[in-house]
């Protein structure tokens, strides 16, 4: 591998963000991948979206060939140091308020008394057509 084996600090690597100067966390290695952003299959958005964390994951589920694998050790520049990468969080969604069955109940009682007298009316108006004496 080409480099120098330096070991990165997370928040050093993660200001190389931009299309000039582009670095990534593989597998506890860091590549500057500036010279590739323009041949990137996927193009440098691709690239750019996994700045800033370890793309260790992201680059695995693509399923990049052994020839990009090969291909990646021109850009090695180092290690990370793994103490200084943030921890990742565990998603946790978000609260929902709990169910209010009083709001509920309120709302049908709500709607049952516009809608009762509506059918009483219509009920009323049906009986009245089909039961006129001629």
């Amino acid at each position: 591998m080409a480099g120098d084996s330096k070991v990165h600090t997370f928040e050093e690597v993660s200001k190389h963000n931009e299309t000039k100067d582009c670095w990534l966390i593989i597998d506890g290695k860091v590549y500057d991948v500036t010279p590739f952003m323009d041949d990137h299959p996927g193009g440098d958005e691709v690239l750019l979206a996994v700045t800033g964390k370890d793309a260790t994951n992201d680059f695995e589920d693509v399923g990049h060939s052994d020839a990009a694998r090969e291909q990646m050790e021109k850009f090695y520049i180092g290690e990370i140091d793994a103490s200084s990468v943030p921890a990742k969080r565990a998603y946790i969604p978000p609260q929902q308020a709990p169910y209010n069955h009083d709001k509920t109940a309120d709302f049908v009682i709500k709607i049952l008394q516009f809608l009762v007298p509506l059918l009483i009316l219509a009920l009323a108006f049906v009986v009245r057509h089909y039961t006129k004496v001629e």
